[in-house]
Protein backbone atom coordinates (compact mmCIF):
# COMPACT_ATOMS: atom_id res chain seq x y z
CA UNK A 1 0.00 0.00 0.00
CA UNK A 2 1.25 3.47 -0.92
CA UNK A 3 1.92 6.32 1.51
CA UNK A 4 1.73 10.11 1.18
CA UNK A 5 5.39 10.36 0.20
CA UNK A 6 4.62 8.27 -2.88
CA UNK A 7 2.11 10.84 -4.21
CA UNK A 8 3.54 13.68 -6.35
CA UNK A 9 1.10 16.19 -4.80
CA UNK A 10 2.85 15.84 -1.43
CA UNK A 11 6.42 15.48 -2.71
CA UNK A 12 7.29 19.11 -1.92
CA UNK A 13 6.62 18.73 1.79
CA UNK A 14 9.35 18.12 4.33
CA UNK A 15 9.74 14.79 6.12
CA UNK A 16 8.42 16.43 9.28
CA UNK A 17 5.31 17.71 7.48
CA UNK A 18 4.73 14.35 5.82
CA UNK A 19 5.05 12.54 9.14
CA UNK A 20 2.56 14.94 10.75
CA UNK A 21 0.03 14.46 7.95
CA UNK A 22 0.50 10.69 8.00
CA UNK A 23 -0.38 10.69 11.69
CA UNK A 24 -3.71 12.37 10.91
CA UNK A 25 -4.72 10.02 8.08
CA UNK A 26 -7.33 7.36 8.77
CA UNK A 27 -7.07 4.41 6.37
CA UNK A 28 -10.11 2.37 5.37
CA UNK A 29 -9.98 -0.84 3.35
CA UNK A 30 -12.56 -1.66 0.66
CA UNK A 31 -13.72 -4.67 -1.32
CA UNK A 32 -14.49 -4.66 -5.04
CA UNK A 33 -17.66 -2.66 -5.89
CA UNK A 34 -17.65 -0.85 -2.52
CA UNK A 35 -18.64 2.81 -2.77
CA UNK A 36 -16.10 5.36 -1.51
CA UNK A 37 -18.46 8.32 -1.79
CA UNK A 38 -21.72 9.18 -3.53
CA UNK A 39 -22.55 12.03 -5.86
CA UNK A 40 -23.90 15.05 -3.93
CA UNK A 41 -22.39 13.89 -0.62
CA UNK A 42 -20.16 16.27 1.33
CA UNK A 43 -17.09 15.36 3.35
CA UNK A 44 -14.64 16.94 5.75
CA UNK A 45 -11.78 14.86 4.33
CA UNK A 46 -9.56 14.66 1.29
CA UNK A 47 -9.87 11.12 -0.02
CA UNK A 48 -6.53 9.62 -1.08
CA UNK A 49 -6.44 6.39 -3.09
CA UNK A 50 -3.64 4.36 -1.52
CA UNK A 51 -4.32 0.95 -3.05
CA UNK A 52 -6.39 -0.43 -5.92
CA UNK A 53 -8.41 1.02 -8.79
CA UNK A 54 -11.63 3.04 -8.76
CA UNK A 55 -14.10 4.38 -11.26
CA UNK A 56 -15.97 7.68 -11.09
CA UNK A 57 -19.41 8.02 -12.60
CA UNK A 58 -22.53 10.16 -12.61
CA UNK A 59 -26.12 8.96 -12.61
CA UNK A 60 -28.55 10.50 -15.11
CA UNK A 61 -32.25 11.19 -14.32
CA UNK A 62 -33.28 7.78 -15.66
CA UNK A 63 -30.87 6.05 -13.27
CA UNK A 64 -28.26 5.08 -15.86
CA UNK A 65 -24.62 5.30 -14.82
CA UNK A 66 -22.45 7.55 -16.98
CA UNK A 67 -18.78 6.63 -16.68
CA UNK A 68 -16.36 9.54 -16.28
CA UNK A 69 -12.91 8.06 -15.77
CA UNK A 70 -10.89 5.60 -13.71
CA UNK A 71 -8.04 6.19 -11.28
CA UNK A 72 -5.21 4.02 -9.97
CA UNK A 73 -3.31 4.32 -6.70
CA UNK A 74 -1.55 6.38 -5.57
CA UNK A 75 -3.70 9.42 -6.27
CA UNK A 76 -5.86 12.01 -4.47
CA UNK A 77 -9.57 11.83 -5.26
CA UNK A 78 -12.02 14.71 -5.71
CA UNK A 79 -9.50 17.53 -5.28
CA UNK A 80 -11.87 20.35 -6.23
CA UNK A 81 -14.60 19.39 -3.71
CA UNK A 82 -11.90 19.16 -1.03
CA UNK A 83 -10.51 22.60 -1.83
CA UNK A 84 -13.89 24.30 -2.13
CA UNK A 85 -15.64 22.21 0.54
CA UNK A 86 -18.50 21.40 -1.84
CA UNK A 87 -20.41 18.21 -2.62
CA UNK A 88 -18.87 15.45 -4.73
CA UNK A 89 -19.82 15.85 -8.41
CA UNK A 90 -19.71 12.08 -9.01
CA UNK A 91 -19.85 8.69 -7.31
CA UNK A 92 -16.63 6.75 -6.69
CA UNK A 93 -16.58 2.94 -6.56
CA UNK A 94 -13.80 0.37 -6.37
CA UNK A 95 -12.98 -1.84 -9.34
CA UNK A 96 -10.77 -4.01 -7.13
CA UNK A 97 -9.89 -4.44 -3.50
CA UNK A 98 -8.16 -1.36 -2.17
CA UNK A 99 -7.68 1.29 0.47
CA UNK A 100 -8.39 5.00 0.91
CA UNK A 101 -6.76 7.43 3.30
CA UNK A 102 -8.88 10.20 4.83
CA UNK A 103 -7.00 13.45 5.48
CA UNK A 104 -8.92 16.15 7.43
CA UNK A 105 -9.52 19.19 5.24
CA UNK A 106 -8.07 21.60 7.79
CA UNK A 107 -4.75 19.75 7.44
CA UNK A 108 -4.97 19.94 3.65
CA UNK A 109 -5.63 23.68 3.68
CA UNK A 110 -2.72 24.17 6.06
CA UNK A 111 -0.47 22.60 3.41
CA UNK A 112 -1.43 25.35 0.96
CA UNK A 113 0.87 27.67 2.89
CA UNK A 114 3.73 25.68 1.35
CA UNK A 115 4.57 27.12 -2.08
CA UNK A 116 5.71 23.79 -3.56
CA UNK A 117 2.51 22.13 -2.41
CA UNK A 118 0.38 24.93 -3.88
CA UNK A 119 2.13 24.61 -7.24
CA UNK A 120 1.67 20.83 -7.17
CA UNK A 121 -2.03 21.37 -6.40
CA UNK A 122 -2.39 23.66 -9.42
CA UNK A 123 -0.74 21.04 -11.64
CA UNK A 124 -3.00 18.33 -10.26
CA UNK A 125 -6.12 20.44 -10.87
CA UNK A 126 -4.94 21.20 -14.41
CA UNK A 127 -4.53 17.47 -15.03
CA UNK A 128 -8.10 16.83 -13.83
CA UNK A 129 -9.40 19.53 -16.21
CA UNK A 130 -7.59 17.78 -19.05
CA UNK A 131 -9.29 14.52 -18.08
CA UNK A 132 -12.70 16.18 -18.37
CA UNK A 133 -11.76 17.69 -21.72
CA UNK A 134 -10.70 14.27 -23.01
CA UNK A 135 -13.92 12.72 -21.70
CA UNK A 136 -16.04 15.25 -23.59
CA UNK A 137 -14.04 14.65 -26.76
CA UNK A 138 -14.34 10.87 -26.54
CA UNK A 139 -18.07 10.93 -25.85
CA UNK A 140 -18.96 13.39 -28.63
CA UNK A 141 -16.36 12.57 -31.30
CA UNK A 142 -15.11 8.99 -30.88
CA UNK A 143 -16.72 6.12 -32.77
CA UNK A 144 -17.42 2.85 -30.96
CA UNK A 145 -14.23 1.38 -32.41
CA UNK A 146 -12.14 4.33 -31.22
CA UNK A 147 -13.73 4.24 -27.75
CA UNK A 148 -12.82 0.57 -27.35
CA UNK A 149 -9.31 1.02 -28.77
CA UNK A 150 -8.71 3.96 -26.44
CA UNK A 151 -9.94 2.05 -23.39
CA UNK A 152 -7.76 -0.95 -24.24
CA UNK A 153 -4.73 1.25 -24.88
CA UNK A 154 -5.05 3.13 -21.59
CA UNK A 155 -6.70 0.67 -19.22
CA UNK A 156 -6.52 -2.92 -20.46
CA UNK A 157 -6.70 -4.19 -16.86
CA UNK A 158 -10.33 -3.12 -16.64
CA UNK A 159 -11.28 -6.36 -18.40
CA UNK A 160 -10.05 -8.24 -15.32
CA UNK A 161 -12.41 -6.34 -13.03
CA UNK A 162 -15.59 -5.82 -15.05
CA UNK A 163 -17.89 -7.92 -17.20
CA UNK A 164 -18.41 -6.99 -20.84
CA UNK A 165 -21.87 -5.55 -20.23
CA UNK A 166 -20.41 -3.29 -17.53
CA UNK A 167 -17.62 -2.14 -19.85
CA UNK A 168 -20.16 -1.52 -22.62
CA UNK A 169 -22.16 0.65 -20.21
CA UNK A 170 -19.02 2.63 -19.37
CA UNK A 171 -18.42 3.28 -23.09
CA UNK A 172 -22.09 4.04 -23.74
CA UNK A 173 -22.37 1.31 -26.38
CA UNK A 174 -24.31 -1.96 -26.52
CA UNK A 175 -22.74 -5.22 -25.25
CA UNK A 176 -23.27 -6.68 -28.73
CA UNK A 177 -21.20 -3.90 -30.30
CA UNK A 178 -18.42 -4.40 -27.77
CA UNK A 179 -18.36 -8.16 -28.33
CA UNK A 180 -18.32 -7.79 -32.10
CA UNK A 181 -15.43 -5.31 -32.11
CA UNK A 182 -13.40 -7.35 -29.61
CA UNK A 183 -13.87 -10.41 -31.83
CA UNK A 184 -12.55 -8.50 -34.83
CA UNK A 185 -9.57 -7.20 -32.85
CA UNK A 186 -8.72 -10.74 -31.77
CA UNK A 187 -9.14 -12.09 -35.31
CA UNK A 188 -6.69 -9.51 -36.61
CA UNK A 189 -4.26 -10.40 -33.79
CA UNK A 190 -4.33 -6.90 -32.34
CA UNK A 191 -5.29 -8.27 -28.91
CA UNK A 192 -5.82 -11.55 -27.10
CA UNK A 193 -8.16 -12.24 -24.20
CA UNK A 194 -7.58 -15.30 -22.04
CA UNK A 195 -9.36 -15.81 -18.71
CA UNK A 196 -10.39 -12.12 -18.65
CA UNK A 197 -6.79 -10.97 -19.12
CA UNK A 198 -6.50 -8.74 -22.19
CA UNK A 199 -3.06 -8.53 -23.80
CA UNK A 200 -2.16 -5.98 -26.46
CA UNK A 201 -0.31 -7.52 -29.40
CA UNK A 202 -0.26 -4.53 -31.75
CA UNK A 203 -0.24 -1.14 -30.04
CA UNK A 204 0.35 0.63 -33.35
CA UNK A 205 -2.88 -0.78 -34.79
CA UNK A 206 -4.83 0.40 -31.74
CA UNK A 207 -3.35 3.88 -32.07
CA UNK A 208 -4.32 3.97 -35.75
CA UNK A 209 -7.94 3.20 -34.84
CA UNK A 210 -7.92 6.03 -32.29
CA UNK A 211 -6.31 8.55 -34.65
CA UNK A 212 -8.50 7.73 -37.68
CA UNK A 213 -11.62 7.16 -35.54
CA UNK A 214 -12.35 3.98 -37.49
CA UNK A 215 -11.13 0.49 -38.29
CA UNK A 216 -9.54 -0.26 -41.64
CA UNK A 217 -11.65 -2.07 -44.19
CA UNK A 218 -9.94 -5.43 -43.63
CA UNK A 219 -11.39 -5.47 -40.13
CA UNK A 220 -14.54 -3.46 -40.74
CA UNK A 221 -17.53 -4.24 -38.61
Amino acid sequence: MFELKDIPLFSGLSERQLAELQDHIHVKHYSKDNIVFYEEEKSEYLHILLQGNVRLYKTNPSGKEVYLHGMTAPSPLALFPALERVAFPATCAFLSEGAVGFLPLDKLHKCLENLDFSLAMIKAMSKRMKLLENLLHKETIFSSEAKIADLISNNAKIFQYLKNNEIASILNITPETLSRILTKLKKEEIITIKEHVLTILDQKALQEIIETNSMKKSISI
